[in-house]
């Protein structure tokens, strides 16, 4: 501006024309369309999303989902609610000296051995056990007790050594068991290296769950996988009934870390990976993924707090809303850029060749500003997302 309104008069003369381009130059060349309707458009897309009913952490997460190649979910809690019951009770069997097979442990003894054992944990197979048992548990007659990450739990009750947990943990321990092929999660149990029996817990499907991975593949992620340390036999179920192909069972948290270093290295530089979880064994994969995605309503909090992506409504379809309502947002911003710089462009030609005048400079300015902003503020809405009712949408 300044060598428009300086440099031309030198040689051809005009002063007053020229400095008064220059001003005009000037007014056009003022950033504040460009420099308010972008972040304005990204915070109407996070308000959109919290509408939706997802809390994301911040524009940069927002930014990322629109790019998402693979997402990485994990079972219990995500794609199924988490509130398991107790289905099948079922004691040892062990043979008498007349061939006679019997229990060798009645089933409310086993019951209340497990509930017992599980009665220090929180975890949504422990407090299930506890229910199932329905009584006021004496913490007396435990001595100790110790969870074991990925395997289950060690207690001394009465003296005794008490066992539950997965199969990897009786064999761990060197104990023979029972090997139930059902649909479910076993909680097999052990006192003082003797096989007593097995709990059947099973978990539900989410409604939704199914809808997730449809909308997944509808939004364009090449890749959808379920990580989770359950039995192969419930993993491939619980795929099965939702529309999954690519499963990976019977991990430790440890184990899900490694798989997703491995999955990482299977995406394309551009590409972000995903990984949706509830748990606080799940808080380490949250944090290594590119976007982590926590369930709000049963999510640990160390699984929030890891989190760049909360679903406050613990509904798994709410991802594929979230990557619309991403793409939605970038679609806006990318309309204000083009908008703004393109008139603007126009204008400041026109200026220097002496065509527009300072209203023109104006509107070029403030105008394009106004409307940049009210272009930004459609982000804001949410109706039309699929997996948004109405409600939401008002």
């Amino acid at each position: 501006a300044a060598a428009l309104a300086v440099i031309p008069p030198l040689f051809l003369g005009g002063w007053s024309d020229w400095i008064y381009r220059g001003l005009t130059f000037l007014v056009v060349s003022c950033p504040c369309a460009v420099v308010i309707s972008v972040p304005l458009s990204f915070f109407g897309g996070l308000g959109g999303a919290s509408k939706a009913g997802v809390l994301v952490k911040g524009s940069n997460y927002l930014e990322a989902l629109a790019e998402t190649e693979i997402v990485v979910m994990d079972k219990t809690g995500t794609l199924t609610k988490g509130t398991f019951k107790v289905k099948e009770v079922k004691p040892a069997m062990e043979e008498n000296k007349q061939n006679v097979l019997s229990e060798v442990i009645t089933r409310d003894k086993l019951l209340e051995i497990t509930a017992y054992a599980e009665s220090y944990s929180n975890h949504p197979i422990s407090l299930s056990i506890q229910k199932a048992y329905g009584r006021e548990l004496d913490k007396s007659r435990l001595e100790s007790t110790e969870e074991l990450a990925g395997h289950g739990v060690h207690a001394v009750i009465d003296g005794d050594d008490i066992y539950a947990g997965n199969e990897k943990l009786m064999q761990q321990q060197k104990i023979s068991f029972t090997n139930a092929a059902q649909i479910g999660t076993i909680v097999h149990v052990a006192r003082n290296n003797q096989y007593l029996g097995y709990i059947l817990i099973a978990d539900e499907i989410k409604e939704d769950a199914a809808a997730c991975i449809s909308g997944l593949k509808a939004e364009g992620v090449k890749r959808v996988i379920m990580l989770t340390g359950d039995r192969r036999e419930t993993a491939d179920y619980v795929a099965s009934q939702i529309g999954l192909t690519e499963v990976h069972s019977e991990l430790l948290p440890g184990d899900k870390v490694d798989e997703v270093e491995k999955i990482i290295g299977s995406k394309s530089p551009k590409g972000k990976l995903v990984f949706v979880g509830d748990g606080i064994n799940d808080a380490p994969v949250l944090a290594r993924a590119d976007i982590g995605i926590a369930m709000g309503g049963l999510g640990s909090d160390a699984a929030i707090e890891a989190a760049d992506v909360v679903i406050m409504t613990d509904e798994p379809s709410k991802i594929a809303a979230a990557m619309k309502i991403s793409r939605k947002t970038l679609g806006i911003v990318k309309q204000n850029i083009v908008f703004a710089l393109g008139v603007k462009i126009l204008v400041l030609i026109l200026a220097a060749v002496g065509i527009a005048n300072m209203w023109l400079a104006v509107f070029a300015d403030v105008g394009v500003a106004v409307l940049a902003i009210l272009n930004a503020m459609r982000a804001l809405r949410v109706k039309g997302i699929d997996c948004v009712n109405e409600k939401d949408a008002r």
